[in-house]
């Protein structure tokens, strides 16, 4: 894995980088759009036979990676299909060639392709999110972040919702393919509906980072987010004015992933925290 430490390009380097991550994101959200057939079928699988990939996240993949091979060779691409392929410039391309692969392949509109780019090695722990692009595929929509640029959405800056009790909040989350997992998640939702306005699950961990971004959701939670699925949404949330972290101290990743805005992520963060959320058993 890439080792090299952590140097932040300038801004001006950084706003070139994050147009290239919306150039990237929304050249495959139109490889995607336009080459969806009638029928999609499954490719292949993942963690469980529920866990599908379709012939389109490969291509899409392979479109991304094609597309910085030629324009920006010296790094590294870390791809959810594909793995790490490292390299020498101490930044990593980390993609989501298509995230939502089951709302793409059932024809439900909340699916994008995710284009991160870090410095550092690329695992949340250790990373730092330098650019980022979402493309939403079927409504076309864009958000971007740069390191210390803001956040936007087409174009428009974006804020964080301010900070509101749970009792009061709208939240997002997700769910995994395991029944191990998916049985202990169920629990703890069991736990927090009560205790919450409501719960969405839109299909879409970059989609549900970028609506707290925006504020169409107050806060979000999900155990299980790859880098490829935290690595542009991160940024987004965070250039937005919220605050991305997982449970304990411990930062955004696979055990669990919390964002919103900071009060609201710390009561949240808690509660998540005392029914053990971040454990399958």
């Amino acid at each position: 894995m890439t080792s090299t430490a952590a140097v932040l390009p300038d801004p001006d380097q950084i706003a070139a980088l994050r147009a290239f991550a919306e150039r990237l994101a929304r050249s495959a959200g139109a490889l995607v759009r336009d080459g969806r057939p009638d029928r999609v079928d499954v490719a292949a699988t993942k963690s469980s036979e529920v866990d599908p990939v379709t012939a389109m996240d490969l291509a899409s993949e392979a479109h991304l990676r094609a597309l910085i091979a030629e324009h920006r060779p010296q790094d590294g691409i870390l791809g959810e299909e594909d793995g790490l392929l490292p390299g020498s410039s101490g930044l990593t391309w980390v993609l989501d060639p298509i995230d939502g692969t089951v709302n793409y392949l059932y024809g439900i509109p909340a699916y994008a392709i995710s284009v991160g780019l870090v410095a550092g090695e690329p695992d949340p722990a250790h990373w730092t999110p330098v650019a980022g692009a979402v493309h939403a595929v079927s409504s076309g929509v864009t958000y971007t972040a740069g390191h210390g640029l803001g956040a936007t959405r087409d174009g428009q800056p974006l804020r964080v919702n301010a900070a509101r009790p749970l009792a009061t909040s709208l939240v997002g989350t997700g769910f995994g393919y395991t029944v191990e997992r998916r049985t202990a998640q169920a629990r703890v939702l069991a736990e927090l509906l009560p205790r919450v306005r409501d719960i969405r699950r839109i299909g879409s961990a970059a989609l549900d980072l970028c609506r707290i971004a925006e504020g169409s959701l107050d806060v979000y939670f999900e155990r299980g987010l790859n880098p490829w699925d935290l690595a542009a949404g991160q940024l987004i949330v965070r250039e937005a004015g919220g605050v991305v972290t997982g449970l304990r101290g411990a930062a955004a990743g696979l055990a669990m992933t919390v964002a919103g805005p900071a009060r609201t992520v710390d009561e949240l963060s808690d509660a998540l925290a005392g029914w053990h959320a971040d454990q399958d058993g």
